[in-house]
């Protein structure tokens, strides 16, 4: 039995090594396929639609809010230059609730809290941080992460589709901490990079993810920023990082689009 054990981790081992050797799309190793995170984003999803910790606003009685969100993400998406524009689902669903937060599952699913909204002063603030979940998601962060914290057979057996309970345990245990999903430094940095480079190409500023963290220095509250943009780099390395970026772009970062904002903001509860 030990020499049998043995003998199957030998094996994953090989396998494993052997899926390595193949890069996605941004040259990035990531042992999972694109199904596979498209299956555990849907599932990641299905959780959190069940969870009573995430009220959702009604798409139907906020249509309006709905489509303005909307309208914002396809911009994004149309414009930037995404590895996985045509696969991930990209669908945005506002949350109810006081929170400076949003996060994003893999396969494109993007949470953005009213409050985080109700706190950013302009439209190109929030495409900002639209841009930055979108880059989480299209780079695969979650699923990298993935790589680091499960073990060999359980990341085995949901890449050969051996177990499906796999896959629903993995998926209850990203949306049980994905509100609060805290990612590398460099993971950040990247996610913060790929904002600007998406939104230099669209109607909005292309800096405007630095927003949110001028206004936490600016209010004194940079040290107690939300997980969704990591505790570090610390907001005022990351606002020089992000302004480094726009000026190596010699994109626009003047105030771009920012008709129907205030509205918007105060459709929300």
């Amino acid at each position: 039995m030990r020499k049998h054990s043995l003998s199957i981790y030998v094996v994953s081992l090989v396998l494993l090594t052997s899926i390595a050797g193949c890069k996605d799309e941004n040259g990035n190793i990531v042992l999972f396929s694109i199904q596979n995170d498209i299956e555990l984003g849907q599932q990641v999803s299905q959780q959190i639609d069940s969870d009573p910790q995430f009220v959702q606003l009604d798409r139907t009685t906020y249509a309006e809010s709905y489509a303005y969100l909307d309208a914002m993400v396809l911009e994004i998406l149309n414009n930037g230059d995404l590895a996985y524009r045509d696969e991930f689902v990209w669908q945005v669903t506002l949350l109810d609730g006081d929170q400076l937060n949003a996060f994003a599952t893999p396969g494109g699913y993007i949470y953005v809290y009213s409050g985080l909204i109700k706190f950013l002063d302009d439209a190109d603030d929030l495409a900002g941080v639209l841009g930055h979940e979108i880059a989480h998601a299209d780079l695969r962060h979650t699923s990298r992460n993935l790589q680091k914290s499960q073990g060999v057979q359980v990341l085995l057996s949901i890449i050969l589709g051996q177990d499906a309970g796999a896959l629903a345990q993995v998926a209850g245990q990203v949306a049980g901490t994905v509100a609060g999903l805290s990612f590398s430094r460099d993971f950040e940095t990247e996610a913060d990079a790929r904002a600007v480079e998406y939104n230099s190409m669209t109607i909005y500023s292309c800096d405007g993810v630095k927003n949110f963290f001028q206004k936490l220095v600016d209010s004194g509250n940079g040290s107690s920023q939300p997980e969704f943009l990591s505790t570090h780099p610390s907001p005022p390395n990351r606002i020089a990082e992000i302004e480094a970026k726009a000026n190596d772009l010699n994109c626009d970062t003047s105030l771009l689009s920012n008709s129907g904002y205030a509205d918007f903001q105060a459709s929300l509860p």
